[in-house]
């Protein structure tokens, strides 16, 4: 029987505020246990929440940015559970009126096919607090520093087929929702986690078939994975003749495979009712614009920007627009230089973004200036330097130095470009190899590797490589 796969994700991001979403507790990672959860985030009696502005702020950025329905009238919600990293007994978040509504996103998918994916809905709510298993023996710790944290909580339509058009759409989410400054998005302190409701159905069906739901994944190659697992799962309980029990399962990385964790509670299992201490969200046209004045260029538009003014491929385009400070960084590279666009993108995906992987360093610890960069590429684009030159000088660059030029005086890697100079290095290289020379004039003219390799080496490799291919060719003729 072929089936298909239906998959929906709900993002959790924590949006970049340096305060608590109903406290001004700090939102600032790495501190001591249990030292940023204050009297609100603890609902202790006689406090009051109160919104931070930069949170709805942020949520209308997000709106704007994907083009969906903003909600000038929200609600909070009590969220009712109970968990020892929930002290208050309760969640605060939204139900029926969500600040950010319908809307859609757009991805492009690895084969570079677009995939438009609909938005559901995208709501404000606290984080809960983490419990720690591992700090004592035989016994739980309970932090509570996150309690109270921001988040932004995006939730698509079913409208994924597969785990790979899921993690381009997670990505995609990621760049975006750092393009426009309201996550940091790291992945291993949880800023950015997925929860991936997961179903299979049979092929040219449009029910939808009992779902699970892979909790607080965070990382995208775990959730390729954690869906592949879990489509196989419940094909197989299904071909077995079995059923799919609805319920929330971990994604256990080492074992590679999904465990069940509890049943799936629905809506009502919650009791969602209006939060009593926390009026109505109120937001006017005056804010929306005012919010909409602070948008960035968006990473779809940047991405027809570099193809159609820049000439860039589609693919460079898009791997340069994945990360705002990558696409910063190109721009800064080409700022002032006259060399073209796609040298520059070959540099920046091909020696930088290898270098960065090989030695694994962050893009805002790059030893290598934009600026100096640009300049080195300039100098491979006006002959100063070749190819194979350029890269000791960015060797020079990576390892601290900073000046390019001087870097090139310093060492004596000015190519030659001097056409007299070349011409007698040529016939010096064809005279003390005359037999190799009776080869290629025979018909062996994959020997022409080889007299570039002895010219360049006479050359201490700063023969200009087209000048010297061309000559070359002409006097082997004879």
């Amino acid at each position: 029987m072929a089936w298909e796969t239906v998959i929906g994700l709900e993002i959790h991001a924590q949006l970049k505020t340096r305060s608590k979403i109903f406290s001004a507790a700090s939102t600032a990672f790495g501190a001591e246990p249990n030292t940023q959860a204050s009297a609100v985030d603890l609902g202790l009696p006689g406090v009051l929440p109160v919104v931070n502005k930069d949170v709805v702020r942020m949520a209308v950025k997000f709106a704007i940015a994907t083009g969906a329905a903003i909600g000038k009238r929200s609600v909070f919600a009590r969220k009712n559970y109970f968990y020892p990293d929930l002290p208050k007994g309760y969640q605060i978040s939204q139900m029926d009126y969500p600040i950010v509504g319908v809307g859609s996103i757009t991805v492009t998918l690895p084969d570079g096919t677009d995939k438009t994916v609909g938005l559901t809905r995208a709501h404000l709510e606290e984080d809960a607090g983490k419990s720690v298993h591992d700090m004592f023996e035989g016994a739980t710790g309970i932090d509570l520093n996150r309690a109270g944290t921001p988040l932004l909580e995006i939730v698509s339509e079913p409208d994924m087929r597969s785990a790979t058009e899921a993690v381009a759409y997670a990505r995609h989410v990621h760049s975006l929702v750092r393009y426009i400054d309201i996550c940091d998005g790291n992945m291993q302190e949880g800023s950015f986690r997925c929860d991936a409701n997961v179903s299979i159905r049979e092929m040219g069906s449009t029910e939808l078939g009992t779902r699970t739901e892979i909790k607080n994944v965070n990382s995208f190659r775990f959730l390729e994975r954690a869906i592949d697992f879990e489509v196989e799962r419940q094909i197989d309980i299904l071909e077995d003749g079995g059923r799919i029990v609805q319920e929330t399962r971990l994604y256990d990385a080492d074992k590679d495979e999904t465990r069940s964790m509890r049943s799936k509670e629905e809506a009502n299992d919650y009791r969602y009712f209006p939060d009593p201490d926390l009026p109505p969200l109120v937001i006017d046209d005056a804010f929306i614009e005012a919010v909409a004045k602070t948008m960035p260029e968006l990473p779809a538009k940047r991405r027809s920007r570099f193809i159609d003014e820049l000439g860039l491929t589609p693919i460079d385009a898009q791997a340069l627009c994945a990360d705002k400070q990558t696409a910063n960084y190109f721009e800064a590279v080409l700022a002032g230089q006259s060399f073209a666009p796609k040298l520059a993108s070959n540099w920046v995906l091909g020696e930088v973004f290898g270098r960065m992987n090989k030695e694994d360093v962050a893009l805002a610890d790059l030893p290598v200036d934009a600026a100096e960069l640009g300049t080195l590429i300039q100098r491979v684009d006006d002959g100063t330097l070749s190819g194979k030159l350029g890269k000791q000088v960015f060797d020079a660059l990576w390892s601290g130095e900073h000046d390019v030029d001087a870097i090139i005086d310093a060492r004596g890697l000015k190519q030659i470009s001097d056409t007299g100079a070349i011409e007698a290095m040529v016939d010096e290289v064809i005279a003390a190899n005359s037999s190799q020379l009776a080869e290629y004039r025979a018909g062996k003219e994959k020997l022409l590797s080889f007299f570039v390799g002895a010219v360049m080496k006479a050359s201490k490799g700063k023969a200009n490589p087209a000048q010297l291919n061309q000559m070359l060719k002409e006097k082997l003729k004879g």
